[in-house]
Parts: C-alpha cells; structure tokens; sequence
C-alpha cells in the first residue's frame, strides 16, 4: 500500500492505492478503461458537490505518478446504481471527475504532440461517448450542477473554461478548474524528457492497470443504504451531506430538481464547513420533535434509530420546516441581515450571541410563533443571565432541557410554559447579587454584563472596551496581593468600560489609571465613584462590585 494510504481508508473516495484488487460488497473488480469506455455516467443531486482541493488532487497526482510502472493500482470502491441510458454514481465522483479531467489533460497534450490515434482512444474511453445511429458524440461524464456542468463539459472539450466566464471565488466550477489547471501543469512538467514515450505509459496506465471495485445495484434506496453504511464510518462526509443523500434519494424523481434547488438555497445561507447548518436543521427539528443529539440526527430524521417515541419529520416536512426558520434563524446569527424580527428581537438576538450562548435558538423559534413573543424572548435572555451567573449553561443536560422546553411551547402554543418547565433553573435574585459580586467570569460575560448596569437593560447596546483595573503582570501596583488578584481579578468590581482599545503602558498603576484610562470611560460608566477611591485594593473591588451586582440585580429581576 503505497504513502497515505492508511490515512485515506476512513472513505471511498480517498480509499486507492497499490494492493491487490480484492474488492468488497461483492463487486466486480474493473479497469478504468473498460469502465469508463462501457456506460455514460451522471452525478445526482443528492450527491455532494465537487469538493476535492489541491491537498487532495496532489495527493491523487503523486500516487498514480509514483505507481505508473505498477502491474496494478486501486483507486477504490465506486457505488453506482441504474438508470436509463446511464450510471448515476452515487459514491466515488471525487475519483471519477478528478481521473476525467486527467484524461482530457491527456487527451490535449496528445493532440498537440501529434499522437492523433492515442488522443482518440483516450476520448473514446474516458470523455466522450459516440451514438452510432447518429454519430454524434456525448460526455461520459454529467455533473448535477447545470452552471458546474457547463464548466466541466467546456473543459474536457476545449480545454478552457466557457467564454467569457467569471469565477466565483468560492464556486465549485472554481475548484474544477484549478484542478485540472493543476493536473495539466504537472503532466506537462512529467512530459518533457520524451512526451511520445510517457504519453503512451500514461494511456496504458490509465486505460488496462488502473482499478476500481464497482458495485452496481438496481435498486437505488438499496445503493444509496450501501453508501451510508460506508461513509457514515469516515469523518469526511459531513452530516449536512448524509442528510441531502437522504431528502433527494426519498424524494420522487418528478420533484428531485426542485427538492434540489430548495436544499441548494438554504445550505448557501450558511458559509462555513456545514457545522452551522447542520446545527441549524438540529433546532428546527427540535421545536416540534425536542432534543435531538447531534450525534443522534442523522439516524433520527433517516428513520435508522428509534428515538423513544418521536416520529420524525418526512423529507418533504423537513424542507418546509427549513424554508419556515430559516429567516428567522439567520438573524439569530447575524442580527444585521433582514428578515421578520423586531428591532427589540434583534437585541435579545445580539446579547445572546455577546454570551455565546446558542442552545436556546430552539426556544426562540417556538417561541416567535406564539402571542407575544418579545416577551417570550426577554424571558429567555433573563433566565440564560441569570443562569449564567448563578449556574452555568455548559452541560448537556440543560441543553436537553432547553430542547424539551421549545418542543412545549411548541405544543401548547405559549411561551408561559417555561416559567414552569424550567422553574429549576431559575435562581433567585439574592443569589444573583452575592454570585454576580464575587465570582469570577469570562470577560465577554463581564463585558455584556457591565454594559448592562451602565445603560439600565438587558439588551444593551455594544460600546467600549473591557478593562480590568488591576492585572496581574503590573508589579507596581502594590495595593493588590497577587493572591487576593487571583481571587478578585476577573469579578465585576475589577472592570472598566473605556472607549480606548488599548491600555497605555502608564495605567500600570491606580494613579495611572485614574489619569489615563478613567477619563475615557463610556457614557454612563461609574467614573466619578472610582475618582473618588484613594486605594485600589480588595476591599474597593469588593465594595465596587457588591454595588454593580445590586443594580445589576434591579436590572435582571
């Protein structure tokens, strides 16, 4: 097994190297010659998109170059299923489009090296099809995508991208073309001690001692279980992925190209790896269904795992339910795009993201669709605070509990319940003042907090930056013990809202401070009581923060 080879086993698409051919799940072993040159193929919408980088696709490289004097390579397992006319590949398109773009690097560098019967073969075998009833030449290869499709089929018949092209930075069309721009490039760069000679190595390699094990079922929901199965056990495919596989391939064939198109739509909305959407979909489902885990949601809305009593969701009541939230949920993230929420929801959205805290997205979304939900969501904001700052909100049991919550209000269609369901987690506001006053916090939660004594609400507006008073790394500052520091450092008492970013290097003392920093405090900020403390020590913040945790008490309750 050639280098990488161990690291690439946890899926299909990375799983090739040089061993011997000894394929699994009953398939037939077969070249890449024979197989491509025997049907036409197409990439189905379910079928994640193009994803392969440049790691990947010189990985790819270096393995098939590293191993062109081999008597064999595998290049894997690829899950096919029937269709009219065609193979629709429902696992190993990675392989086939990258080993595609290949050949028609190959194919363009035979033509203008003059070896016109090699370049037929190879387009022949690899690119194009020919009908015999009409003579008219077809792609072997069809991507799902039509403008990435329109790319593709450019590519291998003309070697450029379509005329007048604009690349999308972050398109998979993009991703296309730097692969085969890529591949094009080292050929070219293998081919200059003798092209005549190494293009034939290479046509041989790729057409009689390149492998894959194909699997061909002619049943698609049995194909598309097969390639669960597998991919579930590597960490490549994403559960967003697993979870389109699942919508289209329940979806009937009538309804896949709009079904697509929706699921298109809404995972654009979300522009990282695929985490935040799946966690969206997670607490859209939550709201009617209650906690799911994230380990748990693919198996629930698939109908793999039972859980408990629940019924989930059809594919079709999924996209609703997506299309529903999904406005809404985008301002949860991002408070400054448009959408259905007040100004006053925008707030409460603002200040849970100030907190980190997500887990009650779920609450909000039932709660938006119930008689009066601003109060419904200040409810909410009050109890996470207080939460916070007596408890705390990092255990997955209260997550759960937030879920079951949603999935109440969901059904009773008020947002009252939750004084009752989560009347536990609910201290009290004595207990609030003497934890707000001497434990310590992150300074986010600190920062939020002050901004909310100094402007007298729970939504505060985003202004200045945090400071604490004392710090450790000041040896001047001979007021403060390093131990009473450690204890008192990061509480309430020991902060200082200021409109300057940086702390001058003289504020390494309480005069320094007093002359540097405390005239630069925010509109509201507590700078006359401080001017008039002689000594920053334990006692001034203790006596500083008990005052700030009883308005902060009047605030909160």
């Amino acid at each position: 097994m050639n280098k990488g080879d161990e690291e690439r086993t946890n899926t299909t698409d990375r799983n090739y190297g040089v061993c011997s051919v000894q394929p699994p799940l009953n398939a037939s072993a077969s070249s890449a010659g024979k197989l491509l040159s025997s049907f036409m193929f197409e990439v189905p919408q379910f079928q994640r998109e193009y994803s392969w980088a440049r790691d990947e696709v010189t990985d790819f490289w270096n393995d098939l170059k590293s191993s062109i004097e081999a008597d064999s390579y595998f290049l894997g397992l690829v899950i096919l299923t029937d269709k009219p006319d065609r193979k629709f590949v429902v696992d190993g398109q990675q392989r086939l489009i990258t080993l595609t773009l290949l050949a028609s690097a190959i194919y363009f560098e035979a033509k203008a090296k003059d070896r016109r019967a090699l370049a037929e073969r190879i387009q022949a075998d690899f690119i194009r099809s020919i009908d015999y009833d009409t003579d008219e030449t077809n792609p072997r290869l069809i991507l799902s995508d039509e403008a990435d499709n329109e790319t593709f089929q450019s590519i291998i018949a003309t070697g450029e991208p379509p005329p007048g092209f604009h690349i999308d930075d972050e398109s998979i069309s993009r991703r296309v073309i730097e692969t085969y721009d890529f591949l094009r490039q080292k050929l070219r760069e293998d081919l200059r001690i003798d092209p005549f000679k190494r293009l034939g190595k290479w046509a041989d390699f790729l057409t009689n001692r390149l492998y894959f094990a194909v699997f061909i079922h002619p049943d698609a929901s049995s194909a598309y279980q097969v390639y669960e199965v597998i991919n579930t056990r590597g960490k490549e495919l994403t559960t967003a992925d697993l979870l389109k596989n699942y919508v289209l391939s329940q979806t009937p064939d009538s309804k896949r190209a709009i079904v697509y198109e929706q699921w298109k739509r809404i995972a654009r909305q979300f522009t990282d790896d695929g985490a935040s959407f799946v966690q969206f979909i997670r607490h859209a489902v939550t709201v009617e269904s209650g906690h799911i885990l994230p380990k748990d949601l693919f198996g629930f809305l698939a109908g793999r795992v039972k859980h408990f009593e629940r019924v989930p969701p059809t594919p079709s009541q999924l996209i609703k339910l997506l299309e529903r939230h999904l406005p809404l949920y985008r301002q949860m993230m991002d408070p400054t795009l448009p959408g259905p929420a007040r100004p006053e929801a925008l707030g409460i959205f603002s200040a849970l993201n100030a907190l980190g805290v997500i887990a009650v997205r779920p609450i909000l979304l039932a709660t938006a669709d119930v008689p009066d939900p601003i109060n419904g969501m200040r409810y909410v904001l009050q109890l996470v605070v207080r939460r916070i700052v007596v408890g705390s909100l990092g255990t997955g049991n209260i997550e759960r509990r937030f879920g079951e919550a949603a999935k109440s209000v969901f059904e009773t269609g008020s947002w009252e319940v939750l004084r009752r369901d989560l009347k536990d987690l609910n201290p009290g506001k004595d207990d609030f003042i003497i934890q707000l006053s001497r434990r310590s916090f992150k300074k986010a939660v600190l920062a939020f907090l002050r901004r909310s004594i100094i402007s007298d609400s729970i939504i505060p507006d985003e202004g200045g930056t945090l400071h604490f008073i004392w710090t450790p790394q000041f040896l001047k500052w001979v007021e403060m013990t390093e131990e009473e520091g450690a204890y008192w450092g990061a509480t309430i008492g020991n902060t200082f809202l200021s409109t300057l970013e940086k702390r001058p290097s003289d504020a390494d003392t309480w005069a320094g401070f007093k002359r540097t920093i405390l005239p630069s405090g925010i509109n509201g900020e507590w700078s006359r009581k401080l001017d008039k403390i002689k000594e920053w020590n334990a006692g001034a913040v203790e006596t500083m923060g008990s005052s700030l945790a009883q308005k902060a008490g009047d605030i909160w309750y």
